[in-house]
C-alpha cells in the first residue's frame, strides 16, 4: 500500500489547484501517476503551453468518466494527480533534469507515469528515465513534426530536437513516428531511410501502425502525443499548428491498436489553451488523457 510521503512530495508543488477528474492526491492503491510540467521556454512560434497542464485539469470535469470505446470508467480506477513540477522558466536543461528525476520518482512508487505538458522538449527527460528502467523501451510518437533537428535556435534541447535527443538515450534506438507531415528534407530522408515513418491516413484506421508494432509485442512502449498531430480545425490551441492533420476517429483507431500493447508511460504535450478561446482544444486534450489513463491502468503488473 502506498501513501503520500516525502518521496512523493519532493518534486511537486504542494497546491490546492485544479486536479484531473476523479484523481487522488496520494498514490495509495494507484497504478497511474499524473504530473504537469508548465514549461514552454523553447517555443519557437506561439508560446502558452505552460498553461496546458492546468487547463486540461480544469476542463476535465466537463467530460464523462466513462469511455465507451474502451468500455471503462474512471470511477472504477485509482490514479493520482501529483500536481506540477516546480521549475524555473529559463533554459531547458534544468527542467529536463527535474522531469527525469520526477519521472524516476513516480516509477519508484510502482506507478505508470503520465506527463501533461508543456512543450515537447520535456519528453526528453521522461524518456530518459523510462529508458533507464526499460532498456528495450520503444518510443511511439504522434506528431505533426519530425523533431529530428540536432539543434534549433541555438539549443540542442529545443522542442524541435526532441526525438533526436530521445534517440540518444534509447538503448533500443526503436522509434515509430506516426503521421508526421512536416519537417526538413533531411528529416524526411532519415524518416524513410530508417523506416521510422508510419503512414496514417485520415479515416483509414491504423493498420500500418498495427503491423509496425507486431514485432514489439510485449515490449515496453512510451507514447508521446504532441497535440499538433490533430488537425487545427479540431485543435487550434497549439503553438505550432500544421494543416492536414487528424481527427478524433483517427486517434480512436490508434487507441484500438495500442491497448493491446505494453504501454508503460506517456505524455500529452503542446496544448496552448489561450490561443483557442472556445476551449475545445483543452477538452480534446483532456479526452486524450482520459484514454491514456485507462490504458495505463490496465497494464498488467510484471
Amino acid at each position: 500500500m502506498r501513501y503520500q510521503s516525502s518521496q512523493e512530495k519532493a518534486f511537486f508543488e504542494d497546491n490546492t489547484g485544479p486536479i484531473f477528474m476523479g484523481a487522488q492526491r496520494n498514490s495509495k492503491d494507484c497504478k497511474v501517476g499524473l504530473y504537469g510540467v508548465p514549461y514552454d521556454g523553447t517555443t519557437s512560434f506561439k508560446p502558452g503551453a505552460r498553461f496546458g497542464p492546468n487547463s486540461i485539469r480544469e476542463v476535465s470535469n466537463g467530460l464523462e468518466t466513462y469511455c465507451p470505446q474502451l468500455n471503462s470508467d474512471l470511477e472504477d480506477l485509482k490514479y493520482v494527480d501529483f500536481g506540477s513540477i516546480q521549475i524555473n522558466h529559463g533554459s531547458p536543461e534544468p527542467v529536463l533534469r527535474s522531469v527525469k528525476k520526477s519521472t524516476q520518482n513516480i516509477f519508484e512508487l510502482g506507478l505508470n507515469p503520465l506527463m501533461l505538458g508543456g512543450e515537447h522538449s520535456i519528453t526528453i527527460g521522461a524518456v530518459s528515465a523510462a529508458a533507464e528502467l526499460y532498456p528495450d523501451l520503444v518510443l511511439l510518437q504522434l506528431d505533426a513534426h519530425a523533431d529530428l533537428r540536432d539543434e534549433w535556435l541555438g539549443s540542442k534541447n529545443n522542442h524541435a530536437c526532441t526525438i533526436r535527443r530521445c534517440l540518444e538515450v534509447l538503448p533500443s534506438k526503436e522509434v515509430l513516428q506516426v503521421g508526421i507531415r512536416s519537417g526538413t528534407r533531411k528529416e524526411f530522408f532519415e524518416l524513410n531511410d530508417k523506416k521510422r515513418l508510419i503512414p496514417h491516413e485520415v479515416g483509414r484506421g491504423a493498420s500500418h501502425l498495427e503491423k509496425a508494432l507486431e514485432r514489439f509485442y510485449g515490449q515496453p512502449i512510451y507514447i508521446t502525443i504532441d497535440l499538433d498531430w490533430f488537425d487545427p480545425s479540431v485543435l487550434p490551441g497549439t503553438g505550432t499548428p500544421e494543416p492536414g492533420g487528424f481527427y478524433w476517429r483517427d486517434f480512436a483507431a490508434i487507441i484500438d491498436v495500442i491497448k493491446k500493447h505494453n504501454i508503460v508511460a506517456g505524455d500529452v504535450v503542446e496544448l496552448a489553451p489561450q490561443i483557442d478561446i472556445s476551449g475545445i482544444s483543452s477538452v480534446l486534450a483532456a479526452k486524450v488523457v482520459r484514454s491514456l489513463i485507462i490504458i495505463l491502468s490496465n497494464q498488467q503488473d510484471e
